[in-house]
């Protein structure tokens, strides 16, 4: 004969078991109590929380014979009975694979039979969001003006999916992600009753698995058994989930903190060739940097770390902005969603792990445009070293190849805000021509090129030159020499006419005498303005 499951077993049997819903249990025992029972209920909340076990005492409780105040009383022929799952009176239907309309037409048919043996017919509706609209409608009657002597409960981890209609004849009970505390105190409730020896810090890992579901933990302790015996450690259980140490997951935000990619990709590397589950690591890394979080706003939820490891995690968070703290925690987050897609099983968290210690000014709103002034006239600055600068000019003024030379610094200032790589890329580069609105970029390397060739970085590249320059502008990548504009005036032919050679080193001779002024450079430095050309 197969055995039981934990959960099974240990299915509370009377209101006093039931673990992490008093807010419910107080309200239907003083409705007992005082025996305002209601025909409909709607029991809602995420799996695992109790919602069909504490249907099924509802219906022990209504139908007891007891003569005394505690019910159910768990002796009388009624509750044996519903115990050993042989009392007709309780009926329970699975909605999702009896959801359409024929099956509640045989239901309705049915209701109006007095019941067998007890006092009340209970139906337990499981998954009840999974009903057809046809099925809804049918049932609505019955919800609405029931024979005296039947009793509905719905069950749902879904109530948004059921109608309005429906909601509003029933009692609706709430019911919530049991605290990691109480699930530890049944675990270990369960262990002893068991005869098994677990470590406490095994159980703090199973009920953190389990996120607020009590089934789900007590499975896993089930599991534990066979794989460990009687005897269970924090290795067992870390084995089993493919978790990871909590030593390793500080040693990987230790190098998040200190931006060591190296460090970082090799640890998770290291992690995942030892068996572990990448999305358990990525779950893990969300939960301490959380923590981390919960440390840097004085927050609590906390008490279950261990003192030493509670005094690193201070001194990580010591180390890391808030905005760094989001920055990493949605990273991660979204790292576990694409890890179920992933081809490449670590993928995922090494991106995330590069993006979240690179990009330092993540959080950081977009900067306004810097305000725009007007042309410097070299004519007016050698009349008079005291005059100021013009401001502002028009939006839209013809960008040329000068003018972007001598704001790229600029423009790598406005990238590196908002993608730290695209910005170290742009360094292999420098802007070579102005084609009407299109900026040539000459790279020195095939490699660079080509990345910021890509969709994504080439908009990125486009936005920040648009904006510093006060007009729209396009990009081109070419291939060129490293010192481009010294190449550039080597490779002229031979045969260019010498005066028109001398007026283009005039002009550059001008305008390096301008842009080289002390008053025009601290007109760039304080008002943020820009030279766009010399007449």
């Amino acid at each position: 004969m197969a055995a039981q499951a934990l959960y099974r077993k240990w299915r509370p049997q009377t209101f006093e078991e039931v673990v992490g819903q008093q807010h419910v249990i107080h309200t239907l025992q003083n409705a007992l109590q005082s025996g305002h029972i209601s025909h409909a209920y709607l029991f809602a909340g995420p799996r695992g929380t109790g919602k069909t076990s504490v249907a099924r005492l509802l219906a022990k409780a209504v139908n007891c014979l007891s003569e005394g105040d505690t019910k159910p009383c768990n002796q009388c022929r009624i509750c044996r009975a519903i115990n050993e799952g042989r009392l007709l009176d309780l009926i329970e239907i699975d909605a999702a694979s009896n959801r359409g309309i024929d099956e509640i037409r045989n239901l309705r048919d049915k209701i109006g039979f007095r019941p067998n043996e007890a006092r009340y017919k209970v139906y337990i509706l499981d998954e009840a969001h999974m009903l057809t609209e046809p099925a809804f409608n049918a049932l609505l009657k019955t919800l609405e003006e029931p024979p005296p002597h039947v009793i509905f409960v719905l069950v749902t981890t879904e109530p948004h999916k059921i109608p309005v209609t429906i909601l509003s004849r029933c009692q609706r009970f709430d019911f919530r992600p049991i605290a990691l505390g109480d699930i530890v105190a049944r675990l270990e409730y369960i262990a002893d009753q068991e005869g098994l020896s677990v470590e406490p810090a095994a159980l703090q890992l199973i009920a953190r698995q389990a996120t607020g579901s009590m089934r789900d933990a007590e499975s896993l302790l089930d599991q534990l058994m066979a794989y460990g015996g009687g005897e269970i450690t924090l290795a067992q259980v870390q084995a089993i989930l493919g978790a990871v140490p909590s030593q390793a997951v500080g040693e990987l935000v230790d190098r998040l903190v200190a931006r060591d990619l190296a460090g970082g990709l090799e640890a998770i590397g290291r992690a995942v060739g030892e068996g572990v589950d990448p999305r358990q690591l990525a779950r893990q890394v969300v939960e301490h940097l959380r923590r981390l979080l919960l440390i840097k706003v004085g927050g609590s939820g906390l008490a279950d770390v261990p003192t030493e490891a509670l005094q690193r995690m201070k001194g990580q968070a010591a180390q890391l902005s808030i905005e760094r703290l989001l920055r990493a925690v949605k990273l991660f987050n979204q790292a576990q969603l694409d890890l179920r897609g992933s081809l490449q099983p670590q993928l995922p968290l090494e991106l995330a792990f590069v993006e979240a210690a690179l990009d330092e000014q993540a959080a950081v709103p977009p900067k306004k445009p810097a305000p725009q002034v007007a042309p410097v006239r070299a004519k007016k600055v050698s009349e008079s070293k005291a005059a100021k600068p013009e401001i502002p000019i028009k939006a839209g003024e013809a960008v040329t190849l000068e003018g972007v030379r001598i704001n790229w610094a600029r423009i790598l200032a406005w990238v590196k805000a908002r993608n730290r790589s695209v910005e170290a890329l742009l360094k292999s580069c420098e802007p070579v021509a102005v084609e009407g609105e299109v900026v040539v970029l000459g790279f020195y390397y095939p490699f660079h090129k080509e990345k910021i060739e890509e969709s994504s970085r080439r908009a990125l590249v486009e936005d920040a030159i648009s904006q510093v320059m006060g007009s729209p502008c396009r990009v081109k990548c070419v291939l060129s020499p490293k010192g481009g504009r010294r190449t550039q005036a080597a490779r002229k032919p031979a045969e260019e006419p010498k005066a028109a050679k001398a007026e283009t080193e005039e002009a550059q001779d001008k305008y390096r005498a301008v842009v080289e002024d002390p008053l025009i450079r601290a007109a760039v430095n304080k008002y943020g303005a820009r030279v766009v050309d010399v007449k």
